[in-house]
């Protein structure tokens, strides 16, 4: 995997007593998880996948209740599993998170749980923000503030959100004990500052860990060959590309901007398996948009390095930033997502 320095701050590490045992015993994800260490530092990728699809369940979610996860920059981190976390006890999770935002606002003053303070946190579900049935609920995080006017109906300004999720969970379900949640992907939009101390409350909590996912060029290219083959209603964006090269005294990008259409009549051209994508054409993929490329502008992209992609799909960055502009295939980018979250953990 491309190293990188990720640029938000980190929630701080908690040393956990249980996160040894959350796996039961040598399971088959963990064995795989400690070959790939051994072996590559890539994540492993398999050499086909299915083409993102509107999930069966999605379908029965209403668009404007999730309207608010698009057009936003999220911030991708990975989550080991939450060791007893319950959704039935969200009231009580909204005031111990608040009273520990404002003390570390205050800088440690001690803060009593139910002081009246100028924030406001909740917790709720995201009903049906899953791929199958046996995955996890999604849930909402968000930070408000508290509104001055006498109204007790009107919601402050939404200064932070973070949801939790688990598309397609099935390789981390089946190595997890009942004890623990398995939400691997998290993201977060806001201050880097709360994003640390609400990571921080997580972990002292519900014995977890967080971690910035990156997304490497390799994953990048997947992301840009699957959001490419995705049948659009309309075109909301170009299809665009950013390579970084390296050079002194400052790093040079390269920006590359197709047509959609132009775009997606080049992946039906490498396109040859209904429904999947295999590795074969993600890299024939990119080797024509390379060889285009150098015919124009005599330069060799394959010498750069790949660290942005957008489509009307979606826009992903090399350090963990993503922006989700499609409903109809949001469920297909969290499952690869999640896929990278998964194999991750540690």
């Amino acid at each position: 995997m491309d190293s990188y320095n990720a640029p938000e701050s980190t929630p701080r590490q908690n040393a956990t007593s249980r996160l040894k045992d959350y796996f039961i015993g040598a399971t088959p994800l963990q064995k795989r998880l400690e070959s790939v260490r051994k072996q590559t530092s890539f994540v492993p990728t398999p050499p086909r996948r299915k083409l993102p699809q509107c999930s069966q369940l999605q379908e029965d979610v209403d668009p404007q209740k999730v309207a608010f996860l698009l057009h936003k920059q999220w911030t991708l981190y990975s989550l080991t599993p939450l060791y007893k976390f319950s959704y039935t006890n969200f009231k009580e999770y909204s005031k111990l998170l608040s009273a520990f935002i404002a003390a570390e606002k205050q800088k440690g003053l001690a803060v009593e749980v139910g002081d009246d303070f100028n924030i406001k946190v909740i917790f709720s579900t995201l009903l049906e923000m899953k791929g199958t049935q046996r995955d996890p609920e999604a849930f909402l995080v968000q930070i408000l503030t508290k509104s001055q006017l006498p109204s007790e109906h009107r919601e402050g300004k939404v200064l932070w959100t973070g949801w939790f999720c688990c598309i397609f969970g099935d390789s981390l379900l089946e190595t997890v004990s009942e004890d623990f949640t398995c939400l691997p992907l998290f993201l977060a939009n806001g201050a880097e500052t709360n994003t640390a101390i609400i990571g921080t409350w997580f972990q002292k909590t519900f014995d977890c860990y967080f971690r910035p996912l990156a997304i490497n060029a390799f994953n990048l290219s997947w992301l840009a060959a699957m959001w490419t083959a995705c049948k659009m209603d309309r075109y909301m964006a170009t299809t665009e590309f950013l390579w970084s090269v390296p050079c002194s005294p400052q790093s040079l990008d390269i920006s590359y901007a197709i047509h959609p259409e132009d775009a997606k009549a080049l992946w039906d051209s490498v396109h040859k398996t209904p429904g999947e994508v295999t590795q074969e054409e993600v890299d024939l993929f990119m080797d024509c948009l390379y060889s285009h490329f150098h015919r124009h502008f005599k330069i060799h992209l394959s010498a750069t390095r790949l660290v942005r992609v957008s489509t009307s799909v979606a826009s992903a960055h090399t350090d963990g930033k993503i922006k989700i502009l499609c409903h109809k295939y949001l469920i297909g980018v969290l499952a690869y997502l999640t896929e990278l979250a998964i194999f991750q953990i540690e």
